[in-house]
């Protein structure tokens, strides 16, 4: 064979193989990938790892989204691919479990008429096609759940949303949380018009209210969940005593300065202030709530306060207080993953007194390193932060303002159950009796080992408190903080990991440094020349105005100056034209250094690749040469 067409022989052999091992090796290693990205963001977290490896039936994602109006918004349009890759590594990882498809509903076409019969929403646009963004999921079963639009801010739940979907639809009945709560925003009929944390809960839950003159709890109960209860009689204490005996599994919230429970008539009891705590039942199990509210300096959040003249600043407020990820347990379940603050209002702190025996208490947050108590009754009403800081008495230690209850209980009522409070009305009697019936019968020990999630604030789940008003935006782990122990105690714990995780979109830390440093630098000189510009304004409409008194009707409008008051006249024309010129000058130096590094990025992902490969190619080159060189 001829050099020439050994030479096309092998050109075309390594193509084949070049081409086939790229089609073998896309099949083989279709889900394998190298993640370099800061914390990980398209690696699936442990916990859907294990949701989907656990589905038992074929669960099919349709990904809905309308690509020709999606292109025209960036953010929608990254996001989509964010969506579309994360499916993908679903898809891999269920080993055929997870059936992905995408549609994309044009106008009147089969594809919308799917989207909008499964509840996907249709939203307006500046064009004439509305956009559809959304993901509908379904079982063997037809069993149907959706996300009506993927939020792009909502990105931070995207792997918890999708992977809440899977398992729901594996696993079609949720668990049942029965909530008791004295708080409107914790009662709203379906979870519609109340807090944002009860209409979560509901997504995740089967949520069964509990009235306030409950004689008994609802049955096949997963998680008893207390928010700021109201106050309970000896008889309801003792069925919650005896819930907690033979299931274990409970988050109670309690506060003893509930900021948003001031000004409803509901909880306008005859007290100086809104409280609610543990009782009898704390004292059985060894914990209490503080009497005073928590102030903490060194966490301290920013909120608007009145300085008087109606004017509002932003002050360090130790009432409100920005609990970080440091100061949380990171061992445990429910906070191990958050990364953001947990906002707290005057909340009380747990104090353990005589654990009984085989029980731990384990804090999950703590404060900073120099607390102080504040009178609660004060703390519930509008403190200044001066106020706080004048009252201010540093504790020894930091102070938990939530923590988790774990072991073998004995009940707070030794004696058996309480006699039923029965009304004077006869039919309310009957019916009092009736329901009190259902109890089950005292016991004294626990059937179950406790594991009880205690948070020793209700504000904290206001929606004002970690949700940014009019926009939806999450900025606090507040929400996360009560779901995580309620997936944790329900058995769904695998979820709580990926309630927080970081967004794809990353903040250019240098470019915003470099900002910071040219807005420093120039603004000031900017500041600067401003001021000088002004005052040589004034200083020259002052000597226009002696000359134009006499010289307006000869023309001259110097003619009544004096020869020192031209030459300053003729001075501050060349210094204000000077002054226009070196503010227009520091106006484009301004992004002089930006623009430096955003070329300077250009020329390297442009040339960056092709350069360095030809620089493996040619020590590759030198190399046989010299092994050539030393072969003759």
């Amino acid at each position: 064979m001829k050099a020439k067409h050994y030479m096309f022989a092998a050109t075309a052999l390594a193509a084949t193989i070049f081409v086939s091992g790229n089609l073998v090796m896309q099949k083989l290693l279709s889900g394998a990938r190298v993640d370099f990205t800061q914390n990980n963001l398209y690696t699936l977290s442990q916990g859907t790892k294990d949701t989907l490896r656990g589905v038992a039936e074929p669960v099919e994602i349709t990904f809905v989204y309308t690509r020709g109006v999606g292109q025209e918004y960036p953010a929608v349009r990254a996001y989509a691919a964010r969506v579309r890759e994360l499916l993908e590594a679903y898809r891999s990882q269920s080993h055929g479990q997870v059936i992905v498809r995408e549609i994309d509903p044009s106008p009147f076409s089969e594809s919308e008429d799917e989207a909008l019969a499964a509840g996907i929403t249709a939203v307006s646009t500046t064009g004439t096609d509305p956009l559809y963004f959304g993901i509908i999921g379904r079982n063997a079963i037809d069993d149907q759940r959706v996300i009506p639009f993927l939020a792009p801010e909502h990105e931070v739940t995207l792997e918890y949303d999708l992977t809440r979907m899977v398992a729901r639809l594996d696993d079609p009945d949720p668990p049942r949380v029965g909530i008791l709560s004295s708080l409107p925003g914790m009662t709203a009929p379906g979870g519609e018009g109340g807090y944002t944390l009860l209409s979560d809960i509901a997504k995740s839950f089967e949520i069964v209210p509990i009235s306030e003159e409950f004689q008994s709890l609802p049955e096949d109960l997963d998680v008893l969940f207390l928010a700021h209860p109201p106050e309970l009689a000896p008889r309801q204490e003792w069925l919650i005593d005896q819930y907690v005996l033979r299931h274990g599994r409970a988050v109670i919230m309690v506060d003893p300065a509930a900021k948003t429970a001031v000004g409803s008539s509901m909880f306008d009891r005859g007290n100086d202030h809104p409280r609610s705590d543990l009782g009898v039942l704390g004292k059985a199990w060894g914990v209490s709530l503080s009497e005073g509210a928590v102030a903490d300096a060194a966490n301290a959040l920013p909120v608007p306060v009145d300085t008087g003249n109606g004017r509002t600043e932003e002050l360090a407020h130790p009432l409100f207080i920005g609990a970080p990820s440091a100061d949380m347990n990171r061992d445990d379940l429910v906070t191990a993953d958050l990364t953001r603050t947990v906002n707290f209002g005057a909340p009380g702190a747990f104090v353990t007194t005589m654990l009984p025996d085989g029980v731990s208490f384990s804090p999950l947050i703590e404060t900073g390193p120099s607390p102080s108590y504040m009178d609660a009754a004060e703390a519930v009403r509008d403190m200044t932060p001066g106020d706080v800081l004048k009252s201010y008495k540093t504790a020894p230690e930091p102070l938990v303002l939530a923590g988790r209850l774990s072991g073998p209980l004995v009940t707070a009522f030794p004696a058996g159950a309480p006699a039923l409070d029965e009304p004077s009305d006869p039919t309310l009697a009957d019916l009092m009796r009736a329901e009190a019936a259902n109890a089950p019968p005292h016991i004294s020990e626990s059937e179950t080992d406790a594991e009880i999630v205690l948070i020793a604030d209700v504000d904290t789940i206001a929606d004002d408190f970690y949700i940014v008003p009019g926009r939806g935006t999450v900025v606090a782990d507040d929400g996360a903080l009560v779901l995580n122990a309620l997936d944790a105690l329900s058995g769904g714990g695998e979820l709580s990991r990926l309630r927080s995780r970081s967004p794809s979109l990353r903040p250019m830390t240098r470019i915003d440094k470099m900002r910071e440093s040219a807005e420093a630098k120039y603004f000031r000189q900017q500041s600067e020349l401003e001021s000088r510009l002004e005052t040589a304004q004034a200083r020259l409409e002052e000597l226009q105005e002696i000359g134009a008194a006499d010289g307006f009707f000869s023309g001259d409008l110097e003619a009544d100056l004096s020869d020192s008051e031209r030459a300053e006249l003729t001075k501050l024309r060349a210094d204000i034209i000077e002054l226009r010129g070196r503010l227009r000058g520091i106006e484009r130096d301004y992004r002089r250094e930006i623009d430096r590094l955003e070329g300077t990025l250009k020329v390297i992902n442009i040339w960056g690749g092709p350069l360095f490969v030809g620089l493996i190619g040619l020590l590759v080159w030198r190399r046989q040469r010299h092994r050539q060189g030393r072969s003759t």
